[in-house]
């Protein structure tokens, strides 16, 4: 444990900090699954209105440094190019 004010205070911040990057993993976790689900379901209408929500949970993560923004890019990437070949068929 800390001795001093300051490193106390810090610590504080410091779990403040980690509690809120670890909910937004979580509901950028819970964006790709709903995504998946959509994809197996085929349903391309609905996938087009819920690939916003993913793409922009997964722009606020890189924004807020919580996924590197090549590993996002990679994110989008895949799902956009299963989504294309869903409505291709």
């Amino acid at each position: 444990m800390p001795i001093k004010k300051s490193a106390v205070k810090e610590l504080k911040k410091s779990k403040k900090r980690q509690e809120h990057n670890i909910a937004l993993k979580k509901s950028l976790k819970k964006e790709e699954k709903l995504i998946a689900g959509l994809i197996e379901s085929k349903d391309v209408e609905k996938l087009k209105k819920g690939i916003n929500a993913f793409v922009s949970c997964v722009d606020k993560a890189v924004g807020k440094k919580i996924i590197h923004k090549n590993k996002a890019s990679r994110k989008k990437s895949r799902i956009l190019k299963k989504i294309h070949q869903l409505s291709a068929k």
